[in-house]
């Protein structure tokens, strides 16, 4: 407390961190740099309240800020690629690693369960994830047999829907139609979760017009729910006081119905669940399924909104993922690898809008880390850890001209053929899109594979056209075009 009152750093090393002012009157800082109840709905926000006035610094500060208020641990917010990376792979549950902070998570653990992928820590992690991994597996996604299967009835999801949009064209006699395609892009992802990968077989009418709305609901309440439910009561404690808890409990119910219609095929080996090798009863799995729906759902999303969005905004790049996609009838993982140009599109969409903004870490110990060339940090334990992907992933310092060739904040796809041209590879350029290191998001092949399904087959039956000039980013649990990507689509 004397330490924290004389604002003396905990912090220490060569890269430490510089202080932010818990207020900061009359600058123009967009916000408190905490979430409170009149800021939670704008997070980015909160995380550029730890930068404001930092790009006029040339030290360590000018990417590590934090926060310490006396009575409370210390916050650490930093933008640095080079820490990302160090915290990222140093994560796990020994001495001097970092655990994942639970912190920012708490109501999405009220919603689904603490047991979970997402949420749990240490040795309970480390099981579940090894028993995930068979199924989430890029050597079991595309092995041959397995591939085609799977390719072909994502495909056949994907052709009916967007056969569906076009059946509306000619049906009206119109050449064009503006739609905001965020809402068409969340049933077909779901879709394509509950059917193809659960082998469930749920009507595409029940997913889009009840399910996806409910879940929507639910992941606004989860966002909600974390910063102003202090008490951490469960959603069926509340009593019906108001129309927004009755509505909370009713979303609740009706993922708790998804949930256990997706499980039920697991008895009879339908979809990857046959992949799936354990023991544990129903009612153990049913914590990590609804993580998986509303995470997998929420990610793959932002992840085909964004890129759609980017390429309604730039018709060149959008024509030449068009000339890569054009000729693939067969979605191997060789023809898809083939489709370099769709491939940079979806890395760069990862890089410039992340659907992960931050990763959250907590120092379980007092700790040093060691960046990749040599910087280090001194971090107290208790230390609560906020690694902005959105704000490194596009600072001029790390991907910009003299890093990149090509402005940060720019959406240009060719800047990774030029990288890869320099010597610069994926190992090296991280854009941090599924996370990284030991959690790395499980799911990274799957929704790889769905996303450029999703996004090769739109761009090769559509000409569009974004109906605003630009778009910012509204971000939740993930971030999303704040338009829902509304353009004008044209058939080719």
């Amino acid at each position: 407390m004397p330490r924290q009152i004389c604002a003396i750093s905990p912090f220490d090393g060569d890269c430490k961190p510089t202080r932010v002012s818990l207020f900061a009157f009359g600058t123009g800082r967009p916000t408190l740099p905490f979430p409170h109840p009149w800021n939670y709905h704008e997070p980015i926000q909160i995380l550029e309240a730890y930068f404001h006035g930092a790009d006029a610094e040339s030290g360590s500060g000018r990417h590590n800020r934090y926060l310490e208020v006396a009575g409370f641990a210390p916050v650490l917010v930093t933008r640095d690629p080079g820490i990302i990376r160090a915290i990222t792979t140093e994560t796990g549950d020994h001495d001097g690693q970092f655990d994942r902070d639970t912190l920012p998570s708490t109501g999405i653990a009220r919603a689904t369960g603490k047991d979970t992928l997402l949420f749990a820590n240490g040795a309970t992690w480390r099981r579940q994830r090894k028993l995930a991994a068979p199924s989430f597996g890029k050597t079991t996604l595309f092995q041959p047999e397995m591939f085609h299967e799977f390719a072909e009835t994502f495909r056949n999801t994907i052709r009916q829907r967007l056969d569906a949009l076009r059946r509306h064209l000619h049906s009206t006699g119109q050449n064009h139609i503006l739609l905001p395609l965020e809402p068409e892009i969340k049933a077909v992802m779901l879709e394509m979760l509950a059917n193809n990968f659960f082998g469930a077989e749920i009507a595409y009418d029940e997913i889009r017009n009840r399910y996806v709305p409910a879940l929507e609901r639910t992941i606004d309440h989860i966002v909600r729910d974390t910063v102003v439910n202090r008490l951490g009561l469960p959603i069926r404690w509340l009593p019906r006081l108001n129309q927004r808890i009755a509505q909370a409990r009713e979303d609740q119910a009706c993922f708790d119905e998804l949930t256990r219609l997706v499980l039920a095929r697991r008895n009879e080996g339908r979809g990857l669940w046959r992949q799936f090798k354990s023991d544990a009863p129903d009612e153990k799995l049913l914590s990590n399924l609804k993580v998986f729906l509303a995470g997998a759902l929420e990610a793959t999303t932002s992840f085909a909104s964004w890129a759609i969005a980017h390429l309604a905004r730039n018709a060149v790049a959008q024509e030449k993922a068009y000339e890569a996609v054009r000729d693939i009838d067969d979605y191997t993982p060789e023809n898809l690898d083939r489709a370099a140009y769709l491939n940079h599109v979806l890395d760069e969409t990862l890089r410039l809008t992340p659907s992960l903004y931050f990763l959250p870490r907590r120092a379980t110990v007092d700790t040093w880390i060691v960046t990749a060339d040599g910087r280090k940090m001194f971090l107290p334990k208790g230390t609560h850890v906020l690694l902005d992907i959105w704000h490194a992933n596009r600072h001029e310092d790390h991907w910009g001209v003299q890093a990149t060739g090509y402005p940060a904040l720019d959406f240009v796809p060719e800047r990774w053929a030029e990288m890869a041209a320099l010597g610069r590879g994926s190992k090296e350029s991280l854009h941090f899109g599924f996370g990284h290191g030991p959690r790395v998001c499980p799911g990274k092949h799957l929704g790889q594979l769905e996303v450029g399904l999703v996004v090769g087959a739109f761009v090769k039956m559509f000409k569009f056209k974004a109906d605003n000039p630009s778009t910012e980013a509204k971000a939740g649990v993930s971030t999303k075009p704040r338009d829902g990507t509304l353009v004008d689509l044209e058939l080719r």
